[in-house]
């Protein structure tokens, strides 16, 4: 399975703003120029997380994006459904329902071994990402590398978009 760059860009995007000083919107401009991303398409995915309730969106002159919730209240998987959607990664045709000895009155999601074994796959891969938060990765990115959130509010006070 592949995720677009969206929600790399989302990710890092939310732990940014967990940084932001309290009470500052940092613009769509910002956010891009902060690692020279496309601004229109970033906004986009900006926009999608406000949707999704994870960041909110003020416009004006002092507007911009902030955390809807506290990183803790934000799962890795709440930033991807946003983004990529919540539609499974594997969609079962029931293609044994065509093969020999294949029945149109079976269910054969329930029945076979790969729609079985890639639906294991996936409730894995989305428990992991729902049992990890937006502050289980801010507090490894804080003991890892301290200057961090300091070094992201000097950056959104002094890149231009």
């Amino acid at each position: 399975m592949r995720m677009n760059e969206g929600v790399e860009w989302a990710l890092h995007s939310c732990l940014n703003l967990s940084w932001a000083t309290p009470g500052e919107a940092v613009t769509a401009g910002k956010l891009a120029a902060f690692y020279d991303l496309p601004a229109a398409y970033l906004n986009k995915q900006l926009q999608a997380l406000a949707r999704a309730g994870i960041l909110t969106s003020t416009s004006g002159p002092r507007g911009g994006f902030r955390l809807a919730r506290s990183p803790e209240e934000i799962t890795l998987l709440d930033v991807v459904t946003a983004i990529e959607g919540p539609e499974d990664a594997f969609k079962c045709e029931q293609i044994l329902a065509q093969g020999p000895g294949g029945r149109p009155d079976v269910d054969y999601r329930a029945h076979c071994v790969i729609s079985q074994s890639m639906r294991s796959a996936e409730l894995a891969w989305r428990r992991e990402l729902a049992g990890r938060t937006l502050a289980d990765l801010k507090a490894t990115v804080e003991r890892r590398f301290p200057h961090v959130p300091e070094t992201t509010r000097n950056g959104f006070a002094n890149v231009r978009p």
